[in-house]
């Protein structure tokens, strides 16, 4: 197998050639060694969107360049779609804050971006840095909570949804509700215009 020297804190490290996460997260693989179960897709997903309105927040308040931002969205948009599944190799057993896999996503940004940006990896001099831009303006204690609020969020609702359309009664009762909505809006804003025309005449009279 071939592999690249990746730098952090603590020094160089030798990375897969191939891989697209970096130093910290090839640390952690080493080093956390334990079980078989792999970090939730769903929950590697919820991260990608945090990544992608904090780059979008960044830019908002100027302290991110568009360029970046783009492809950071970019490069999140891919993980949700499933397009870089084996990019993601840490177990779920790993410290508690999930620090491993914040950085691990902020690694896989950073070196998608290099590429779709440079045809390359970079080191020394990279556009987008995983601390320095993908994680900008955030701690693993905010954006792992955010994760898992997210996937929570997201599967109370797909629950409701199933829900109310598991019976042809909930069809018909949403229908029904949709109906009498809709007969609302039409009632109101055929007041309101003739409400409209009322004042007009009462103007154009006096």
């Amino acid at each position: 197998m071939d592999y690249r020297i990746e730098k952090d804190s603590l020094g160089e490290v030798r990375v897969p050639a191939e891989a697209l996460w970096g130093a910290q997260t090839e640390r952690a693989r080493l080093n956390f060694v334990i079980g078989t179960q792999p970090m939730p897709t769903e929950i590697i997903n919820s991260i990608a969107v945090v990544k992608k309105a904090a780059a979008c927040a960044n830019c908002d308040c100027g302290v991110l360049p568009e360029e970046k931002r783009d492809l950071i969205i970019q490069c999140c948009d891919e993980i949700m779609e499933g397009s870089l599944p084996d990019e993601f190799p840490l177990p779920v057993w790993q410290t508690g804050s999930g620090t491993q896999t914040n950085m691990n996503v902020n690694e896989v940004v950073s070196n998608r971006a290099e590429i779709l940006k440079n045809g390359e990896i970079r080191g020394p001099g990279r556009f987008v840095h995983p601390n320095d831009d993908v994680n900008k303006s955030q701690s693993t204690n905010d954006v792992f909570p955010t994760a898992l609020r997210l996937r929570h969020s997201c599967v109370r609702l797909l629950t409701t949804v199933q829900r109310l359309f598991s019976s042809p009664y909930n069809i018909v009762l949403l229908l029904f509700m949709i109906r009498r909505v809709v007969r609302a809006r039409v009632w109101v804003l055929s007041a309101w215009n003739d409400h409209r025309g009322s004042s007009s005449l009462a103007a154009v009279s006096a």
